[in-house]
Protein backbone atom coordinates (compact mmCIF):
# COMPACT_ATOMS: atom_id res chain seq x y z
CA UNK A 1 0.00 0.00 0.00
CA UNK A 2 1.19 3.11 -0.93
CA UNK A 3 0.71 6.90 -2.22
CA UNK A 4 4.28 8.14 -3.47
CA UNK A 5 1.85 10.53 -6.01
CA UNK A 6 0.77 12.60 -2.79
CA UNK A 7 4.03 14.68 -1.17
CA UNK A 8 1.34 15.53 1.70
CA UNK A 9 0.81 14.08 4.74
CA UNK A 10 3.61 12.84 7.55
CA UNK A 11 5.65 9.95 6.82
CA UNK A 12 4.49 6.58 8.82
CA UNK A 13 6.93 6.48 11.07
CA UNK A 14 7.38 9.55 12.24
CA UNK A 15 3.81 9.63 12.32
CA UNK A 16 3.45 6.63 15.03
CA UNK A 17 6.70 8.60 16.81
CA UNK A 18 4.93 11.75 17.45
CA UNK A 19 1.50 9.78 18.62
CA UNK A 20 4.31 7.82 21.34
CA UNK A 21 3.52 4.38 19.70
CA UNK A 22 7.25 3.22 18.86
CA UNK A 23 10.46 5.44 17.64
CA UNK A 24 10.89 5.71 14.21
CA UNK A 25 13.67 2.81 14.12
CA UNK A 26 10.64 0.47 15.93
CA UNK A 27 7.87 1.99 13.51
CA UNK A 28 9.78 0.62 10.74
CA UNK A 29 10.40 -2.91 12.07
CA UNK A 30 6.04 -3.14 13.54
CA UNK A 31 5.45 -2.58 9.70
CA UNK A 32 7.81 -5.51 8.45
CA UNK A 33 6.02 -7.43 11.07
CA UNK A 34 2.88 -6.42 8.74
CA UNK A 35 0.73 -5.16 11.81
CA UNK A 36 0.54 -1.89 10.65
CA UNK A 37 -2.62 -0.94 9.15
CA UNK A 38 -4.25 1.77 7.09
CA UNK A 39 -7.80 1.80 6.27
CA UNK A 40 -8.15 -1.27 7.07
CA UNK A 41 -5.30 -2.70 4.65
CA UNK A 42 -1.71 -3.71 5.53
CA UNK A 43 1.06 -1.26 5.41
CA UNK A 44 4.16 -2.47 3.43
CA UNK A 45 6.28 0.55 3.33
CA UNK A 46 7.83 2.88 5.37
CA UNK A 47 7.70 5.75 2.94
CA UNK A 48 3.97 5.70 3.35
CA UNK A 49 2.55 9.57 3.92
CA UNK A 50 -0.46 9.43 6.62
CA UNK A 51 -2.93 12.07 5.49
CA UNK A 52 -5.85 13.81 8.20
CA UNK A 53 -8.55 11.38 8.63
CA UNK A 54 -6.75 8.44 7.59
CA UNK A 55 -7.63 5.53 10.10
CA UNK A 56 -4.25 4.24 11.61
CA UNK A 57 -3.95 1.27 13.41
CA UNK A 58 -1.07 -1.11 15.21
CA UNK A 59 -2.06 -4.66 16.04
CA UNK A 60 -5.39 -3.81 15.60
CA UNK A 61 -5.21 -1.04 18.26
CA UNK A 62 -6.45 3.13 16.73
CA UNK A 63 -3.63 5.21 16.40
CA UNK A 64 -4.83 8.54 18.21
CA UNK A 65 -3.48 12.27 17.33
CA UNK A 66 -0.68 13.44 18.86
CA UNK A 67 -1.06 13.66 22.45
CA UNK A 68 0.70 16.75 24.97
CA UNK A 69 4.02 15.46 25.53
CA UNK A 70 4.66 13.68 28.82
CA UNK A 71 7.78 11.82 30.48
CA UNK A 72 7.89 9.49 33.56
CA UNK A 73 10.73 8.01 35.34
CA UNK A 74 10.09 3.68 35.76
CA UNK A 75 11.98 1.38 38.24
CA UNK A 76 12.37 -1.40 36.18
CA UNK A 77 13.06 -4.29 37.70
CA UNK A 78 15.46 -7.38 36.68
CA UNK A 79 13.39 -9.90 34.31
CA UNK A 80 11.56 -7.74 32.15
CA UNK A 81 12.82 -7.02 27.93
CA UNK A 82 12.52 -3.49 27.19
CA UNK A 83 10.73 -4.11 23.95
CA UNK A 84 7.13 -4.08 22.72
CA UNK A 85 7.35 -7.61 21.06
CA UNK A 86 9.41 -10.12 22.14
CA UNK A 87 10.57 -13.41 20.15
CA UNK A 88 10.95 -15.28 23.04
CA UNK A 89 7.45 -14.12 24.81
CA UNK A 90 9.14 -13.00 27.90
CA UNK A 91 7.59 -10.06 29.75
CA UNK A 92 8.03 -7.02 28.90
CA UNK A 93 8.22 -3.49 30.87
CA UNK A 94 4.86 -2.17 27.98
CA UNK A 95 3.46 -5.11 29.61
CA UNK A 96 4.05 -4.08 32.81
CA UNK A 97 2.89 -0.61 32.95
CA UNK A 98 -0.12 -0.82 30.20
CA UNK A 99 -3.18 -0.66 32.76
CA UNK A 100 -1.00 2.57 34.40
CA UNK A 101 0.06 4.86 31.11
CA UNK A 102 -1.04 4.98 27.77
CA UNK A 103 0.81 3.67 24.68
CA UNK A 104 4.56 4.80 25.73
CA UNK A 105 8.20 4.36 24.20
CA UNK A 106 11.59 3.92 26.44
CA UNK A 107 14.00 6.50 26.33
CA UNK A 108 17.02 3.93 25.37
CA UNK A 109 17.10 0.72 27.30
CA UNK A 110 17.86 -1.53 29.95
CA UNK A 111 18.77 -5.29 29.66
CA UNK A 112 16.65 -8.14 30.82
CA UNK A 113 18.47 -8.24 34.02
CA UNK A 114 19.20 -4.32 34.38
CA UNK A 115 17.13 -3.02 37.26
CA UNK A 116 16.78 0.71 37.87
CA UNK A 117 16.07 4.06 36.33
CA UNK A 118 13.80 3.53 32.30
CA UNK A 119 12.49 6.61 30.77
CA UNK A 120 8.97 6.55 29.66
CA UNK A 121 7.37 9.08 27.07
CA UNK A 122 4.29 9.40 24.80
CA UNK A 123 6.26 11.29 22.29
CA UNK A 124 8.73 9.64 19.71
CA UNK A 125 10.76 12.84 19.67
CA UNK A 126 11.14 13.42 22.66
CA UNK A 127 12.80 10.16 23.11
CA UNK A 128 14.94 11.15 20.44
CA UNK A 129 16.21 14.06 21.30
CA UNK A 130 16.98 12.34 25.06
CA UNK A 131 18.98 9.91 23.14
CA UNK A 132 21.00 11.77 21.58
CA UNK A 133 24.96 11.62 21.49
CA UNK A 134 25.73 15.12 21.49
CA UNK A 135 23.75 15.45 24.99
CA UNK A 136 26.46 13.63 26.20
CA UNK A 137 24.27 13.18 29.40
CA UNK A 138 26.09 10.52 32.23
CA UNK A 139 24.43 7.57 32.48
CA UNK A 140 25.11 6.61 36.37
CA UNK A 141 24.89 2.95 37.71
CA UNK A 142 25.40 0.79 40.86
CA UNK A 143 27.85 -2.28 40.18
CA UNK A 144 27.46 -5.65 42.47
CA UNK A 145 30.06 -7.68 40.78
CA UNK A 146 31.93 -10.95 41.67
CA UNK A 147 35.42 -10.57 42.30
CA UNK A 148 38.20 -8.04 43.51
CA UNK A 149 39.78 -4.69 42.48
CA UNK A 150 41.57 -1.70 43.38
CA UNK A 151 40.37 1.77 43.30
CA UNK A 152 43.57 2.10 40.57
CA UNK A 153 42.65 -0.10 38.23
CA UNK A 154 39.12 1.71 38.14
CA UNK A 155 40.60 5.15 37.62
CA UNK A 156 42.26 3.45 34.96
CA UNK A 157 39.17 3.51 32.96
CA UNK A 158 38.99 7.50 33.01
CA UNK A 159 41.04 7.08 29.95
CA UNK A 160 38.97 5.50 28.09
CA UNK A 161 39.54 1.24 27.27
CA UNK A 162 39.11 -0.95 24.46
CA UNK A 163 38.33 -4.06 24.29
CA UNK A 164 37.62 -6.82 21.23
CA UNK A 165 38.29 -3.81 19.27
CA UNK A 166 35.72 -1.77 20.57
CA UNK A 167 36.85 2.05 21.80
CA UNK A 168 34.68 2.85 25.14
CA UNK A 169 34.56 6.34 25.77
CA UNK A 170 36.51 7.46 29.55
CA UNK A 171 34.19 5.78 32.21
CA UNK A 172 34.00 7.58 35.91
CA UNK A 173 34.03 4.56 38.37
CA UNK A 174 34.60 4.20 42.16
CA UNK A 175 34.48 1.75 44.71
CA UNK A 176 32.34 2.07 47.54
CA UNK A 177 33.15 -1.53 49.03
CA UNK A 178 34.06 -4.80 49.20
CA UNK A 179 31.62 -7.33 50.95
CA UNK A 180 32.35 -10.91 50.81
CA UNK A 181 33.41 -12.00 47.44
CA UNK A 182 31.34 -8.88 45.66
CA UNK A 183 32.91 -5.49 45.38
CA UNK A 184 30.16 -2.82 44.96
CA UNK A 185 30.79 0.04 42.34
CA UNK A 186 29.71 3.71 41.49
CA UNK A 187 30.19 4.21 37.92
CA UNK A 188 29.35 6.39 35.30
CA UNK A 189 29.19 6.48 31.35
CA UNK A 190 28.33 8.74 28.89
CA UNK A 191 27.82 6.44 25.78
CA UNK A 192 25.70 3.50 27.01
CA UNK A 193 26.96 1.12 24.11
CA UNK A 194 25.05 -2.60 24.49
CA UNK A 195 26.29 -4.27 27.89
CA UNK A 196 29.04 -1.41 28.32
CA UNK A 197 29.48 -1.67 32.03
CA UNK A 198 29.22 -5.61 32.24
CA UNK A 199 31.48 -5.66 29.10
CA UNK A 200 34.20 -3.57 30.81
CA UNK A 201 34.21 -5.17 34.25
CA UNK A 202 34.71 -8.34 32.35
CA UNK A 203 37.72 -6.48 31.23
CA UNK A 204 38.77 -5.99 35.19
CA UNK A 205 38.39 -9.50 35.81
CA UNK A 206 34.91 -9.00 37.97
CA UNK A 207 31.33 -10.69 36.67
CA UNK A 208 28.62 -8.70 37.45
CA UNK A 209 25.85 -10.17 39.47
CA UNK A 210 23.38 -6.98 39.93
CA UNK A 211 23.42 -3.84 37.95
CA UNK A 212 21.01 -0.51 38.94
CA UNK A 213 20.77 3.13 36.66
CA UNK A 214 20.27 5.54 39.44
CA UNK A 215 20.17 8.10 37.04
CA UNK A 216 19.95 9.62 32.83
CA UNK A 217 21.03 12.95 32.79
CA UNK A 218 19.22 15.19 35.40
CA UNK A 219 16.71 12.35 35.92
CA UNK A 220 17.53 10.40 39.16
CA UNK A 221 15.81 7.18 40.56
CA UNK A 222 15.87 8.79 44.13
CA UNK A 223 13.83 6.94 46.29
CA UNK A 224 10.92 5.50 43.50
CA UNK A 225 10.53 1.92 44.68
CA UNK A 226 10.46 -0.83 42.47
CA UNK A 227 8.02 -1.38 39.90
CA UNK A 228 7.02 2.52 40.94
CA UNK A 229 6.23 5.04 38.15
CA UNK A 230 6.24 8.88 38.57
CA UNK A 231 5.84 11.51 36.10
CA UNK A 232 8.07 13.94 35.84
CA UNK A 233 6.51 18.07 36.04
CA UNK A 234 6.81 19.45 32.25
CA UNK A 235 8.39 22.43 33.85
CA UNK A 236 11.08 20.35 35.05
CA UNK A 237 11.55 18.81 31.03
CA UNK A 238 11.53 22.41 29.96
CA UNK A 239 14.01 23.39 32.19
CA UNK A 240 16.31 20.33 31.24
CA UNK A 241 15.70 20.42 27.40
CA UNK A 242 16.60 24.14 26.95
CA UNK A 243 15.17 26.98 24.52
CA UNK A 244 15.82 25.31 21.37
CA UNK A 245 14.97 22.08 21.87
CA UNK A 246 11.57 22.82 23.29
CA UNK A 247 10.77 24.82 20.59
CA UNK A 248 12.21 22.29 18.34
CA UNK A 249 9.13 20.05 20.14
CA UNK A 250 6.83 21.96 20.35
CA UNK A 251 6.59 22.93 23.38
Amino acid sequence: MTNEEDNKGERIAKYLARAGVASRREAERLIEQGIVTVDGEVLTSPAFKVLDGMDVRVDGSRVRGKEPLRLWRYHKPSGLVTTHKDPQGRPTVFDAVSDRLPRVISVGRLDLTTEGLLLLTNDGALARQLELPANAWTRRYRIRAYGRVTQDALDKLAQGVAIDGIDYKPIRARLDQMKGGNAWITASITEGKNREIRKVMEHLGLKVNRLIRTAFGPFQLGALEEGAIDEVPSKQIKEQLGAKTCKLLGL
